[in-house]
């Protein structure tokens, strides 16, 4: 059974950056069967992907997000994390870490609970 679960600061400043971490159990981000991903859903909002880690750490991002946003392995075998630069309060948002299988027909069988993060000065 693998478990995700995200953690960071909830609140970040106007302009500075969201750094979060998601931290996985029961699995291992270098395994070459799934990919590792961040997704994000504003208030009242739909789920926006926003990029995507392999396990030979190379990484796609939603292109509305590519200048802002880098995902990267922790130096251990069971963490990733996100960090989002410059941000405005269109960022808040819940975020949440997922699980990627199947490279053909790709889904998200493993999501964390979320973590709210809010921007405010």
């Amino acid at each position: 059974q693998v478990r995700l679960q995200e953690s960071g600061p909830g609140l970040v400043k106007p302009s500075q950056t969201v750094s979060l971490t998601c931290t996985v159990s029961g699995g291992s981000v270098t395994s070459t069967a799934y990919a590792w991903s961040w997704i994000r859903q504003p208030p009242g909002k739909g789920l926006e992907w926003m990029g995507v880690i392999h396990y030979d750490g190379s990484t796609y991002y939603n292109p509305s997000l590519k200048s802002r946003a880098t995902i990267s392995r922790d130096t251990s075998d069971h963490q990733f994390s996100l960090q989002l630069t410059s941000v405005t309060p269109d960022d808040a948002a819940v975020y949440y870490c997922a699980r990627v299988e199947d490279v053909l027909r790709p889904h998200f069988d493993s999501w964390g609970q979320g973590t709210q993060v809010t921007v405010s000065s």
